[in-house]
């Protein structure tokens, strides 16, 4: 079993419950670890044998410009279709960041944190 990481994967979007967040945007900031068998790749040198982080950080761009209410909701649409599309991925957990959020104080971002295994 092995680790993918892709990190700070920084995106402009307009999610939040306010008019003036959907309106405005924000800035955001996307981590991902994926958890998949990477042995046969490590052999191979083929990326056809891994878990291609281009193809990560696509959904992740894809997903995030379709605006939602809830950081959980951006999330767990990137955690399925990651699951979804790619059958070497046995978990993943991703981290979804708004900076800079509009809460009344000096907090530099607000972070939701979702994982799920691959159902058997």
């Amino acid at each position: 079993m092995g680790v993918i990481k892709v990190e700070n994967i920084r995106v402009f979007a307009n999610h939040g419950c306010l008019k003036e967040e959907t309106a405005i945007g924000s800035d955001y900031r996307v981590d991902l670890l994926v958890h998949a068998n990477l042995s046969k790749s490590a052999e191979t040198d083929n990326l056809s044998d891994t878990v291609d982080y281009v193809f990560l950080n696509k959904v992740v761009r894809e997903e995030m410009v379709i605006p939602s209410k809830l950081l959980e909701t951006v999330a767990q649409r990137i955690i399925d279709r990651i699951l979804d599309e790619d059958k070497l991925v046995s978990k993943v957990t991703v981290s979804v960041s708004k900076i800079n959020p509009p809460i009344g104080g000096d907090v530099e971002m607000v972070t939701i944190k979702l994982s799920e295994k691959r159902k058997k």
